[in-house]
């Protein structure tokens, strides 16, 4: 059977977080705030990254690119989210729900490619400190931040190209906050096998191949620090990636739970509530971890703010 995009509809419907009108504005506020951390505790960390000249390397530029990410990974879905409930009306256009599907893709795959890769960045660092310089060259680095950003904006395509062709009927109704693609999916009319595979083998390679590349790094990260004799020198290597050893296991820890809970629960609504620890409440914490255990993130920001460092 041929596919075509036999579309009756022009909106979606988004439920949101909760029905009750006591809790809108508690729900206004909450995110509004938090969405005003993740924008501005990123941005300051993207600026001490390019304002301090010892920031310039190869952790310092993925960090920057990360924080990138964050932002515009939150900004996909929240400011649409704070002005349906300001304006009280919960819909999103059905151009803007496969726009906002595409580039929640996009910025998801992305912070899931570079974790992978300030992981090697890691690795490199501690198990081939003295080649360090040599490996870890500023081409390299480029490299992979667009080998990234190429594999995610194909990804996205792809996936959102496959939601076009789909018809949609009369159930229009997301019970989510977002235009989540599994959510959409399901709403449609038209037979859904090939999205579900393309999602599921998406999910399973780019998600499986970042996951495992990480496990492998810090693997051999483990294995080197155990045959550091001194005690000293082995706080200094582990403290070295730390920070991002506690980001990725709250972004992994927390997309695995969503699912997981979700797929036990069968709640839709559990699913968009535990959803918003990885697409808002973790990249509101990442500049805070990093900053908060780097002295060299410390030392820049505080110059930014006008505190005499010395």
């Amino acid at each position: 059977m041929e596919l075509r995009n036999d579309t009756r509809i022009s909106v979606f419907l988004l439920l949101g977080l909760s029905k009750e009108p006591e809790l809108q504005a508690l729900i206004l506020g909450l995110f509004f705030s938090m969405y005003l951390i993740t924008v501005f505790g990123n941005l300051l960390l993207i600026l001490a990254v390019i304002s301090d000249s010892h920031l310039h390397t190869p952790m310092y530029f993925f960090l920057s690119n990360l924080s990138f990410t964050d932002i515009c990974f939150t900004s996909t879905t929240i400011p649409k989210m704070l002005m349906n409930i300001k304006t009280k009306i919960n819909v999103i256009t059905y151009e803007g729900c496969i726009s906002q599907i595409y580039f929640f893709l996009l910025f998801a795959s992305l912070e899931n490619f570079l974790l992978a890769v300030m992981a090697y960045d890691r690795f490199v660092a501690i198990c081939y400190p003295l080649h360090y310089t040599v490996i870890m060259k500023p081409w390299l680095c480029g490299i992979l931040v667009l080998v990234s950003w190429m594999i995610s904006a194909l990804n996205s395509l792809l996936q959102s190209l496959m939601v076009l062709w789909l018809s949609f009927c009369t159930k229009v109704e997301i019970p989510h906050f977002f235009c989540e693609i599994n959510q959409v999916v399901q709403l449609a009319c038209s037979d859904t096998f090939l999205n579900d595979i393309t999602m599921y083998f998406a999910a399973g390679m780019l998600g499986g191949a970042s996951l495992s590349g990480i496990l492998y790094s810090y693997s051999k990260i483990v294995s080197t620090i155990r045959e550091i004799t001194s005690v000293q020198g082995k706080y200094k290597a582990f403290s070295t990636c730390a920070s991002h050893l506690s980001v990725v296991s709250l972004f992994y820890c927390t997309v695995l739970g969503v699912y997981f809970s979700s797929a036990g629960t069968h709640s839709s609504n559990s699913s968009a509530i535990a959803s918003v620890m990885y697409t808002v409440v973790t990249p509101m914490l990442n500049p805070f971890i990093y900053s908060l255990r780097n002295k060299d993130i410390k030392t820049a920001l505080k110059r930014i703010i006008g505190i005499t460092v010395t």
